[in-house]
């Protein structure tokens, strides 16, 4: 099957039809929320990942090489997967409202903080969660580390998460004193951890407050539905 190529952006027309594959986690969910926030419709695709229902899909294989969700495929039928990389396109094609930053210094202070929350504490609490509590779900599907391993994860991620307060203090937003990629990330993350018994860690206060506060956005009414 051959697939096009991720080419230039276009902007979106009324006309275009969007389809998100999709499924329950943070990831989706995140790609999910910035489409509300960006008042994208999209014609929606929904797998049950429990049952293995993305990984099981021959024709989704052909679509995402990793079975993993999110994956957009647009109107002339490119592909695009990766939570973040799918923010990014969906800015370039409609910059507004601005949530990855409006000139290069804004958008180089959105994305360093995006992949600071997504590698020093989103990494480790999803690779502690799929080897400690979703071991049983996990292991049959995929490598996961030790059960020791896990638990030392999932600390490194509180602490950092700990850190993440400390540099949150009495703002609403992580950066540019307005919502962006970096607030959703945090966001969709604490949201996923909540679902599997994980609460935030003591001396955390900031970010409890930022929670709710992000909760007040409709777009959090994502983490609200059940599917």
């Amino acid at each position: 099957m051959s697939l096009p190529e991720y080419g230039e952006c276009k902007r979106i027309k009324e006309s275009d039809v969007l389809k998100l594959y999709s499924s329950l986690g943070p990831n989706p969910r995140l790609v999910r929320m910035f489409l509300v926030e960006k008042d994208i419709e999209v014609e929606r695709v929904h797998f049950d990942i429990v049952a293995g229902e993305n990984r099981a899909d021959a024709e989704y294989a052909q679509k995402n090489v990793m079975g993993s969700t999110p994956t957009l495929e647009l109107d002339d039928g490119t592909l695009i997967t990766e939570s973040t990389v799918i923010c990014e396109y969906l800015e370039e094609i409609k910059p507004d409202p601005n949530l990855i930053g409006n000139t290069p210094d804004e958008r180089a202070d959105v994305r360093r903080w995006a992949r600071r929350i997504d590698q020093e504490i989103a990494v480790p609490m999803t690779m502690g969660f799929r080897g400690g509590a979703g071991r049983p779900m996990f292991e049959p599907r995929m490598n996961v580390v030790s059960t020791e391993a896990a638990a030392e994860l999932s600390a490194m991620s509180d602490k950092h998460w700990i850190w993440l307060d400390g540099q949150l203090g009495d703002k609403d937003y992580i950066c540019l004193d307005r919502l962006t990629l970096a607030d959703l990330v945090a966001f969709c993350f604490i949201n996923f951890g909540f679902t599997v018994g994980w609460s935030l860690p003591d001396g955390t206060d900031n970010l409890a407050r930022f929670v709710a506060h992000m909760d007040e956005r409709p777009s959090a009414g994502i983490w609200r539905q059940e599917e």
